[in-house]
Order: C-alpha cells, then sequence, then structure tokens
C-alpha cells in the first residue's frame, strides 16, 4: 500500500478486503457453546469455552478458504488490518486473566468469555469505519452481564452465549459490506 494513502482510503480498502467469516465462525462456535451449555457440567462447559473459543480465528481462516478468499493476504499491506489481527492478539494475552478469575466460578469463565471475544468488534468497527463494531461490542456486554445476573443459575451459561448470538445477528445484519462499498465507489466513479 502507498504510504500516503488517506485514512478514508485505508478504511475503505479494510472494509473491502474484510469477509464475514470471522462473525460467521463465532456464531458457529457460540451456538455449539449453547448447546454445549445445556447438555454438560458447568465445570466441563466452561473448559470447553475456555479452550474452544480459541478456535474462532483458525474458523474463520478456513471459512474464508473454502469461499475462495483469504482476508489476511488480501489486507496484509493495510495497517488497520494489521491492527484488527493484533488486537486478536491482544484477546488472547489477556484470556489468562479469564481463566485465573474464574478458578473455581465456571460461570465467570463464560461471562469473561463471551464479554473479552466481542472486544474485538471494537477495533473492526473503527477500522471498517462501520458503528457496529461499537455497538455489537457494548450491547454483548451488557447483555452478557444482564444474563449472568438474572438468569436462572441452571441456564445462566446458555443465556450468556444466546446474548452473543443475538449481537451476532444483529450485527450480521447490520454490518457494512465489502460488495456494498464497491458499488458505491463504482456509482461514484460513474457520476463523476
Amino acid at each position: 500500500m502507498n504510504a500516503d494513502m488517506s485514512l478514508a482510503r485505508l478504511k475503505d480498502n479494510f472494509l473491502a478486503t474484510s469477509t464475514q467469516s470471522m462473525p460467521l465462525a463465532g456464531m458457529i462456535y457460540w451456538t455449539a457453546a449453547l448447546i454445549g451449555g445445556l447438555l454438560l457440567a458447568p465445570r466441563q462447559h466452561a473448559l470447553a469455552v475456555a479452550f474452544g473459543s480459541g478456535l474462532i480465528f483458525p474458523l474463520a481462516v478456513l471459512i474464508d478458504r473454502l469461499r475462495g478468499r483469504n482476508f489476511l493476504k488480501a489486507g496484509r499491506d493495510n495497517p488497520l488490518t494489521q491492527m484488527f489481527l493484533q488486537s486478536v492478539v491482544m484477546i488472547a494475552l489477556l484470556w489468562p486473566l479469564v481463566i485465573l478469575g474464574g478458578v473455581g466460578k465456571p460461570l465467570f469463565i463464560v461471562l469473561g468469555a463471551a464479554i473479552l471475544t466481542g472486544i474485538v468488534w471494537i477495533p473492526y468497527g473503527w477500522a471498517a469505519n462501520d458503528p457496529v463494531g461499537m455497538r455489537h461490542a457494548i450491547a454483548r456486554a451488557l447483555l452478557c452481564y444482564v444474563a449472568y445476573l438474572f438468569a436462572p443459575a441452571d441456564l445462566a451459561a446458555s443465556a450468556i452465549c444466546l446474548a452473543v448470538l443475538l449481537c451476532y445477528g444483529y450485527s450480521l445484519a447490520c454490518m457494512r459490506r465489502g460488495d456494498e462499498l464497491e458499488r458505491v465507489t463504482q456509482g461514484a466513479t460513474v457520476a463523476q
């Protein structure tokens, strides 16, 4: 990429090269976690969430490859893509806090995982110039806290997972897509 490229063009490039593979992978994972919350003992479920959430990123890469895309390669030269990927590393570095804080409190691990993995939506939204990212992160945290505090104890873990899925549904329905950007850009070019 050209070092002199404007921030607006970098954001357009980020959006054009990103895909919906990460939200799709997240929905698959959190659906499995919701079902696991209904079927597994609380400690087993917490263990599955603690270690299973690391599968979201590789699953997103796999979904992208199956769809004939590679967002890692496509956005490699964009510093906003690099920032987004670094935010995934930041969450991985904070992950032990959730596990250590949840020793003996399995529901806390599910809550921590749901909120911490939702933080990645903030840099995504900023880089894509899309308010859905911030809305997702805030709504997800609030809904997860509500589920943690007010859902019946035997359903709280699944309620947290359901809160995450509701936020994913909203985000997938409302987030800007690279193909929309391409149509808008082509329309602006034709108008000129």
